[in-house]
């Protein structure tokens, strides 16, 4: 049978604590990684490129950075949009200003920027927490914002205030500009996800994902225990902004080709991706994949149904649209507040046991 413990015995602790315990899901996500990596590209398109797969990839880079920050350390960030700017603008910099320089480097290095700026708005955590915090971090949105409209040496003082990424290659394969192909962009971002998803699963089961829990359940009770406030929230905030300022340089260089910082990272891209987060679980990687399929492809799927198949008028379809995921977000959190990761859980603790009873 399908997801089944019995015969799959385990000798030393290296096998007891991996994160697939149960050889029928190791084979399933292994397998499920071969058809991603070695068929999926035969099959992609401009639409599925554009439309579904970039964007998804792309946006669960972002959320898992969110939760990182928000699930496991409990820190509430609305600054994320920002963060992405951040990374865009960064990525846009070093590829103007060396063109001879690998856009994995360029995409990592961006990163890295995003990083140093997301430990310095990181700082007003060690005072305050929760909703002050929150609104802390929402003044970062619209500083940041701000500060790139601004400045004309953000975006090279181009008449429009919009930045456009030059052509890049990987291993002669071109990934940015026009003429990239679209299994090249798919394949670009899928590898980076799939690093930065097995750096994050391994950061969250170490000794500095434990540091961020302790913080996240009882912040006095770790700082009683040895767990240093300072280092650890803002080393959450720094990994965080690492990954979104990836997910931020991606979704303008391969995604969007161009962009404008008012309309491509403004407010309601932070409250997309707290969104993705609170859907998908706090506190989980899986959570995260989960949150961002629900808010990339729901919108795919109900658009195709209401102006491809009915013929509805396009705004009409979009205030439709718009009341049905939220509609479905209140009741998933009615359902289930822990996420879509939880009732994947539940459903997998069915299964160890069925057909007994649960």
């Amino acid at each position: 049978m399908l997801y089944r413990e019995a015969g799959d015995f385990k000798t030393t602790y290296r096998e007891d604590n991996q994160t697939f315990p149960i050889k029928s899901e190791r084979v399933l996500f292994w397998a499920a990684m071969a058809v991603a990596f070695l068929v999926v590209p035969f099959f992609v398109n401009s639409y599925w490129e554009k439309s579904v797969l970039v964007p998804l990839l792309v946006w669960s880079l972002v959320a898992l950075g969110l939760n990182i920050l928000t699930g496991y350390c409990g820190q509430v960030s609305l600054g994320t949009g920002a963060f992405m700017a951040v990374g865009a603008f960064a990525c846009y910099k070093l590829m103007t200003a060396f063109p001879g320089l690998n856009i994995f480097f360029v995409v990592i290095l961006s990163g890295g920027v995003t990083a140093v700026v997301g430990m310095l708005f990181g700082l007003p955590s060690l005072r305050i927490k929760g909703f002050y915090l929150a609104v802390a971090t929402l003044a970062a949105q619209f500083f940041l914002v701000w500060v790139f409209n601004k400045f004309a040496w953000f975006y090279n003082y181009s008449a429009s205030g919009q930045i456009t990424a030059p052509q890049r290659e990987i291993f002669g394969v071109i990934v940015t500009g026009p003429n990239a192909a679209p299994w090249a962009t798919y394949l670009f971002c899928l590898t980076i996800l799939f690093l930065f998803a097995w750096l994050a699963r391994n950061l969250t089961r170490g000794r500095i994902g434990r540091s961020w829990m302790a913080i996240r359940d009882m912040d006095i009770a770790a700082e009683i225990i040895g767990v240093d406030p300072l280092r650890t929230k803002l080393s959450a905030f720094a990994v965080s902004s690492f990954f979104i300022g990836v997910g931020g340089a991606l979704f303008f260089s391969v995604y969007l080709g161009a962009a404008e910082v008012t309309e491509a990272f403004g407010i309601d891209k932070s409250f997309l991706a707290l969104f993705m987060v609170i859907i998908g679980g706090l506190g989980s990687v899986l959570g995260s994949f989960l949150g961002a399929a629900f808010l990339v492809l729901m919108p795919v799927l109900l658009k195709n149904i209401f102006v491809g198949s009915l013929g509805w008028p396009t705004d009409v379809a979009a205030h439709i649209q718009i009341m049905l995921i939220g509609g479905l977000i209140v009741f998933f959190l009615i359902v289930e507040p822990h996420g879509l990761a939880q009732l994947w859980r539940l459903t997998k603790e069915k299964l160890r046991l069925w057909p007994f009873p649960y």
